[in-house]
Parts: C-alpha cells; structure tokens; sequence
C-alpha cells in the first residue's frame, strides 16, 4: 500500500511540471506566430529600398 501512495504522490507532483512545459511550449509557438510577420515584412522592406551605402559608393 506505502508503494502505491508513494507512486501517485510522484505521479501527482510530476503534473505540474508538464503543466509548465505545456505552458512554456505555447508562449514559445505564440512569440514566433507573432513575430514572423514582422521579420517577413523587414526583409521585403530591405529588398526593396536596398542600401543606400552601395548606391553613394558607386556614384563617386
């Protein structure tokens, strides 16, 4: 009987971990959603306007 007690009790104290993991594992997944737009959006940007250093550089 003291076996069983013990394994649910380790059992029991071993949700809260995946509860954090789950937790940790959506902010992750969350941050990169929100984020990618914004990377996206830069390079298109960046390509775009290109550098205006390159284009000094060869007019001299």
């Amino acid at each position: 009987m003291k076996k069983i007690a013990a394994i649910l009790l380790l059992c029991i104290s071993q949700t809260g971990c995946l509860v954090v993991s789950a937790v940790e594992g959506v902010t992750d997944v969350a941050i990169a959603v929100a984020t990618a737009p914004i990377k996206v959006g830069a390079a298109v940007v960046g390509a775009v306007t290109g550098d205006d250093e390159d284009d000094s550089d060869s007019s001299e």
